[in-house]
């Protein structure tokens, strides 16, 4: 079994700053590439930023410059650094990862996700 829960979410004014972080647990092998994902009300959730097992980064083009992925794997966790908030950052912020368990084998996995709210 492996779970991932997020923390760190909350509510936040405009310019400000949050960071967010996922942390995996259970009968865990390895974890590949591991993500960041979120959605507002009335939207389609979307891919906001992806980080490999080697530590190469990729962000949706709309918080390119604001947002930094970074993960430690010691601890299993993955972080989003968010700069420079905007209102339309406000969403439901979701990890995922690509886990190869010692009891199920390989397979994705999401958290519950997290409430990141930006105030103007």
């Amino acid at each position: 079994q492996v779970q991932l829960v997020e923390s760190g979410g909350g509510l936040v004014q405009a310019g400000g700053s949050l960071r967010v972080a996922c942390a995996a647990s259970g009968s865990i092998a390895r974890i590949n590439a591991m993500g960041w994902y979120r959605q507002a009300p009335g939207k389609q959730r979307e891919l906001v930023a992806t980080i490999t097992s080697g530590r190469s980064t990729s962000y949706a083009d709309s918080v390119k410059g604001r947002f930094s992925i970074s993960r430690d794997n010691a601890k299993n966790t993955v972080y989003l650094q968010m700069n420079s908030l905007k209102s339309e950052d406000t969403a439901v912020y979701m990890c995922n990862a690509d886990v190869v368990s010692s009891r199920s084998g390989h397979g994705i996995y999401w958290g519950q996700g997290t409430q990141v709210t930006v105030s103007s």
